[in-house]
């Protein structure tokens, strides 16, 4: 089970972006996460008249380890830790480690 999922709002922990908010819109792979406004590069495009894109400098999102994350925790405001709770129905659920809260999927 992913800790971090795609739609989760989260907090960069460490790196140029340190402290910087975003929602999860992309797993890149296993352990590395798009997420939007965060690690911003910019790139050199060629033109392609077969797809009508214009060629020149665009900036993109690109993919960040998970490790370099956290959940953000609304209700304290700071970066949270994210742990696993067994149901009674046998259902596994993500819980913040702080407060033992459920956390809700926007």
């Amino acid at each position: 089970m992913n800790k971090i999922r795609k739609g989760d709002e989260v907090i960069v922990i460490t790196g140029r972006d340190k402290g910087k908010r975003g929602v999860v819109s992309l797993r890149a792979t296993d352990s590395h996460l798009v997420i939007d406004g965060i690690n911003i590069v910019k790139k050199h495009a060629k033109p392609n008249p077969m797809k009508g894109t214009t060629g020149g400098i665009i900036e993109k999102a690109m993919p960040i380890h998970q490790s370099n994350v956290a959940i953000f925790n609304v209700a304290t405001g700071k970066a949270d830790r994210v742990g696993i709770k067994l149901q009674a129905d046998g259902k596994r659920v993500r819980v913040y480690k702080s407060s033992g809260e459920e956390i809700k999927v926007a």
